[in-house]
């Protein structure tokens, strides 16, 4: 399938570039939202009301408004540059930050305190996708591809990170004071949207004000992208919803976070080893395959015997996790020109949210009426029908994987 690469050699690439290690450093700090936000909203909510239906409505209304928000913040980073749009969205991200916060303390009504959760959420910073297109800018000169290959499955790896460190910090932080969730949250957004902005060199260059007039997601093969990362997306949604409610019918709370981490885990290593080696398989090939084996590792979750067999499974039902998001990531900036690039990847992030919250609302009323195991049968469902849209699409995906090198020619 494809041929040893120069092994976890590759990634020290990536470290001598002249200013990545800064911008991957103020990325990670930056994203660390994106892992806590909405755990502390539940967190400070439930302090407050003593309502898991109004935390869920505020962490739900924060996730749907960031989704749809994302892509508009994606094109206008496109047309006027990082540092011109990261700093107004910081200083938009702190305050609705503090007004979620003295919406708590002052006992506000459960309207307000959804809307200034919402509006807390919406404006959390796209941090992945800026990354990701300063990678793809410093990549150009890369003729092999592999900075970019490397690049991606790193920024892969540090995601799964990013979701074992954030929940931690947001359940340790707590302990404190209910509302240091949120707080810690508001924290590193900010700090990281700063840091970034301040780093001009690695910076991409603006397009052209007569380039941009259609959006990235009229390129060809980006709405097929989007149907099959908003059916991944759900598919994801409803594991986690899933894994919680098996782990509390069949074992100890404290086991949720062992499970989804044991998953993480397998992801991080996945994305290690396919960033390691060369693949002979065209990119849109690649990208279906391993959609289609995330898929099948959710197969048998639905008869798992217990806790301890569920454990041992998700390590390796996550290990294609990452290589499928690497090679989603990839095939956008292959069929999306450069001036859209990080428009086109916050399309995906709408996709996944929309997904999300889609999959989070559908698998609890089948949970509520048929238990965790149909669940688990869910996400199945709803994987298989995201493979079905890559599939039906496979055409369009074929010519997305081939464009930038017929643009070139």
């Amino acid at each position: 399938m494809g041929h040893s690469a120069a092994g976890l050699r590759s990634y020290g690439e990536i470290f001598r570039v002249p200013g990545a290690k800064r911008f991957i450093a103020a990325g990670m700090i930056g994203r660390m939202p994106s892992s806590m936000l909405s755990l502390g909203t539940v967190f400070l909510i439930t302090a407050v009301t003593d309502s898991y239906a109004t935390a869920g409505l505020a962490s739900a209304g924060g996730a749907l408004c960031y989704a749809l928000i994302v892509p508009q913040l994606g094109y206008l980073i496109d047309r006027f540059g990082q540092r011109r749009v990261l700093r107004p969205l910081a200083a938009a991200f702190g305050t609705a930050g503090a007004l979620f916060l003295l919406a708590a303390q002052l006992d506000a009504p459960v309207w307000l305190l959804c809307a200034s959760g919402a509006a807390f959420g919406a404006f959390m910073p796209p941090l992945g996708a800026l990354v990701r297109a300063r990678w793809s800018h410093l990549a150009e000169r890369d003729g092999g591809g592999r900075l970019l290959k490397s690049a991606f499955s790193f920024e892969s790896v540090a995601d799964e990170l990013i979701w074992a460190v954030g929940p931690l910090v947001v359940a340790f932080a707590v302990l404190v004071h209910p509302a240091a969730g949120v707080a810690a949250a508001a924290l590193t957004g900010v700090t990281g949207c700063l840091l970034l902005a301040g780093q001009h060199r690695t910076e991409p260059p603006v397009a052209a004000p007569q380039k941009v007039r259609t959006r990235a997601i009229a390129a060809p093969g980006m709405p097929w992208m989007c149907a099959v990362y908003l059916f991944t997306g759900a598919m994801f949604a409803a594991f986690e919803l899933a894994t919680i409610a098996f782990v509390e019918h069949y074992g100890e709370t404290w086991m949720t976070g062992a499970v989804l981490g044991t998953y993480a885990t397998g992801s991080a290593i996945g994305g290690l080893w396919y960033g390691a080696r060369d693949w002979s398989l065209p990119l849109d090939r690649l990208f279906l395959l391993a959609i289609a084996s995330v898929v099948a590792g959710m197969a048998p979750l639905w008869a798992m015997p217990g806790v301890p067999a569920l454990w041992a499974v998700s390590l390796f039902a996550g290990i294609l996790t990452a290589p499928a998001i690497i090679a989603g990531y990839s095939l956008v900036r292959e069929g999306v020109p450069a001036h859209m690039l990080t428009e086109g990847l916050s399309w995906l992030s709408m996709a996944v949210g929309v997904g999300r919250a889609a999959g989070v609302a559908l698998t609890g009323v089948v949970i509520e009426h048929h238990g965790p195991r149909w669940g688990y049968a869910l996400a199945l469902g709803l994987g298989a029908c995201g493979v079905a849209m890559g599939l039906s699409g496979a055409r369009t995906l074929r010519t997305m994987a081939t464009t930038r090198l017929t643009r070139a020619a």
